[in-house]
């Protein structure tokens, strides 16, 4: 093993002894120390890296950046022939303005839900109640696919998230509507032998555990049939992950429109949301015209005093 992959190894459990899942970008960095023991380098340069970063799509530019640059940082305590390449050089892609969904919306989306595909079978419910529960907790896909029967306690409301985009575990409270939709669904899913004996909480009618391209493509097709989606532009139109800048924003206005201090309660739904950064929970104060209403009405209000 090369000295350059040693480094990484130990780069690697450092990291994840953070509490990062650092999958997509151990990917990156295996890629670019097979990139530098082509080039028979054993120390990181900035004309290397660059070179290894515009080797891939364009798009990809920023998050390869971030990577090679938190890997050189690290070398560099080691080696102090590292250089780290420069910081900015590629402007990150904008975020896609959040589609802030109605409640009627996302009645119309569960109802569409149940009468999707076959009669007989689980997979109905399973979309209807996972759409619901995406929409009323504002969980990430990947976190309620991810749910094991035993994550899911309803008596005491509580799931455990574990599955996780940084890694660490989280608890989401339920309120007690939706703990009931949930039993329900579980009642249903149980009566199938095959559903039953799956460790899975979310099942298709052979108890396989969800993809993430089964419910993005469900909701693809009872978007446009609801008339959400236009079939015509495959790309565009509100998406499942709105369920979940829905509910952060339709948080924040709530607390706004209560006359909560929104700035000492965003820490809070930072954890709750499992952001990583506070700055992208104060995205949505930016991204949705109703909250910047609220906060310009906020702080007029301020000066008004102050004056």
């Amino acid at each position: 093993m090369s000295p350059l992959h040693q480094a990484l190894t130990r780069y690697l459990l450092m990291r994840r002894g953070f509490g990062y899942r650092y999958e997509n970008e151990e990917k990156s960095l295996r890629n670019f120390v097979a990139f530098m023991e082509a080039e028979q380098a054993t120390v990181i340069t900035r004309k290397l890296a660059m070179a290894w970063i515009i080797q891939a799509e364009r798009t990809s530019w920023p998050n390869r950046l971030s990577a090679v640059r938190g890997f050189a940082r690290h070398l560099s305590n080691i080696e102090p022939l590292t250089e780290m390449p420069p910081a900015g050089v590629f402007p990150s892609p904008k975020r896609r303005r959040p589609y802030i969904y109605t409640e009627a919306e996302i009645a119309r989306l569960l109802d569409a839900a149940l009468c999707w595909g076959l009669a007989d079978g689980i997979n109905r419910r399973t979309y209807h109640c996972l759409f619901g529960l995406l929409a009323v907790t504002g969980m990430r896909l990947g976190e309620a696919i991810g749910l094991g029967c035993a994550d899911v306690d309803l008596e005491a409301g509580v799931l455990t998230l574990r599955e996780t985009k940084g890694g660490k575990e989280r608890l989401i409270p339920l309120h007690s509507t939706t703990s009931l939709a949930l039993a329900d669904y579980a009642a249903c899913r149980d009566d199938c032998r095959a559903c039953r004996t799956s460790p899975w909480f979310f099942v298709l009618r052979g108890g396989q555990r969800l993809r993430p391209q089964y419910p993005e493509r469900v909701f693809v097709g009872v978007a446009r049939r609801i008339g959400l989606r236009d079939p015509e532009l495959h790309s565009l139109g509100p998406r499942l992950h709105d369920l979940r800048h829905s509910f952060a924003v339709n948080t924040i206005l709530r607390w706004y429109r209560a006359g909560e201090d929104v700035e000492r309660l965003l820490p809070t739904l930072t954890t709750y949301l499992g952001h990583s950064k506070i700055r992208d929970t104060y995205w949505y104060l930016s991204a949705c015209p109703d909250l910047m209403g609220e906060a310009a009405s906020r702080l007029e209000v301020r000066w008004e005093t102050m004056s």
